[in-house]
């Protein structure tokens, strides 16, 4: 898609004078030819896998011209990664509470309040809650001031960011708590439990949760595609030099090499996904270690 329709980076730089005075078709293609663009599509593909088997990310075409992409990736990834965590560990906790309490209270007042609240949130954009929180925490609640760029996850700058990508992933975790808390309610053991006068609460801690976790954690990739999705337009509006501003500027810029590592990148963050819920799986579930 990139080779066919993105567009020429070579020629862009002389259209919008970056570099460059004027037109020069000498200087075009030996450009094209350090960068091997003037390869056929085929060649260039192979050419990139087999550089990235040895380790080799290309170089920055236009974004940052002609450092290691690499170097970019790592500059930038682990500021995403911050985010991400964060947001992770709130909207986890928060969605598998919400879920919780919904199937403690199912059928009742609490229970449509909390499922009709995720619902309304899941159609509402990323792009549209974060000007709305904006305008809550920044102009009417004064909690924290306009956040512009970075200054480490422990700075009052990260609140908004991670909040409003922590409400992304949110309507996933609770719809998935709430369904596997009512399936759980109903087993044999969980009415044994009750019949022998054990808490709810320690119902819920010793013999529920486990088997409640077990849905949610397979739902990790979806929460992974949903945490970058979220973090392309955060960053990109509070300008935070994550990878999901890299990703904008690198579309943008029609960098092939950065749009290329965003690929990959991507890719691997959801196969590690993958990987560890198939560690985390058999902990949670008994029954699939002994199969």
């Amino acid at each position: 898609m990139m080779f066919y329709g993105a567009g020429d980076p070579i020629r862009m730089m002389f259209i919008q004078g970056e570099d460059f005075d004027s037109e020069d078709e000498v200087v075009m293609l030996a450009l094209r030819k350090k960068y091997g663009l003037d390869e056929p599509f085929l060649v260039q593909f192979s050419n990139y896998l087999n550089n990235l088997a040895q380790g080799d990310w290309g170089r920055s075409i236009r974004l940052q011209v002609d450092r290691p992409v690499l170097e970019i990736v790592q500059f930038r990834l682990p500021i995403s990664m911050q985010l991400g965590f964060a947001a992770t560990v709130i909207g986890a906790a928060t969605g598998i509470a919400l879920g919780i309490i919904a199937s403690l209270y199912h059928n009742r007042w609490l229970d449509r309040l909390i499922v009709s609240t995720v619902l309304f949130i899941n159609g509402i954009p990323t792009f549209v809650i974060l000007p709305v929180l904006m305008l809550l925490l920044v102009l009417q609640l004064k909690v924290i001031d306009v956040p512009y760029g970075w200054n480490g996850l422990l700075h009052i700058d990260a609140v908004l960011p991670v909040t409003v990508i922590s409400i992304g992933i949110l309507p996933i975790v609770v719809r998935q708590t709430r369904s596997a808390m009512l399936e759980v309610k109903s087993q044999l053991y969980v009415r044994t439990a009750r019949a022998k006068g054990m808490s709810e609460s320690r119902i819920i801690l010793r013999h529920m949760l486990r088997p409640v976790l077990t849905p949610v954690v397979t739902t990790l990739g979806l929460i992974m595609i949903g945490l970058i999705n979220g973090s392309l337009f955060v960053e990109y509006i509070l300008n935070i030099p994550g990878f999901g501003l890299l990703t904008i500027e690198g579309i943008k810029k029609v960098d092939y090499p950065i749009i290329m590592s965003v690929a990959v990148v991507g890719t691997l963050i959801i196969f590690v996904s993958n990987f560890l819920v198939d560690i985390v799986y058999p902990i949670l579930d008994p029954r699939v270690r002994a199969q």
